[in-house]
């Protein structure tokens, strides 16, 4: 759990807290720098006998460094650390999917429309899936645009 002052800095993070201090859940989607490295093994475990990845954000935090995005309208949260939540998870991406039309975290997609790949790539990337539902959805894309 996050915690943040009235200009939205981050001021604390607890790893699973019993009486949490905000409504903000940190759901483990990370980016770090090279430093990264050497603060994973600088950890010690927790008393659950684990690393745990808010230690590694508490210390980006102490150095000035944590920086964290809220994510608004649109966005869902899955917990799949059990076998029934990650069955649950999946029966939600494929509601979405099949209700919508659209992929969920299609790796293809999010680079064509960042511009990290060029329409080209994107047909080659299709073309090599084609006989697929996901190649078509690509190529699909690149026709509509949307």
């Amino acid at each position: 759990v996050v915690s943040f002052d009235d200009q939205g800095t981050v001021t604390s993070l607890e790893e699973k807290p019993t009486h949490p201090q905000s409504d903000y859940a940190v759901v483990g989607l990370y980016f770090y720098d090279n430093r990264v490295v050497d603060i994973a093994r600088s950890l010690k475990p927790s008393a659950r006998g684990e690393l745990e990845i808010t230690d590694v954000n508490k210390i980006y935090l102490e150095q000035g460094n944590l920086q964290v995005r809220i994510m608004g309208r649109g966005y869902a949260w899955l917990d799949t650390g059990t076998h029934g939540d990650l069955m649950d998870a999946a029966k939600f991406i494929r509601t979405i999917e099949d209700r919508q039309g659209i992929k969920i975290a299609c790796l293809e997609e999010i680079a064509w429309r960042n511009g990290w790949i060029n329409d080209g790539m994107m047909e080659t990337l299709g073309h090599a899936q084609i006989n697929s539902g996901y190649g078509a959805y690509l190529l699909d894309l690149l026709k509509n645009g949307d």
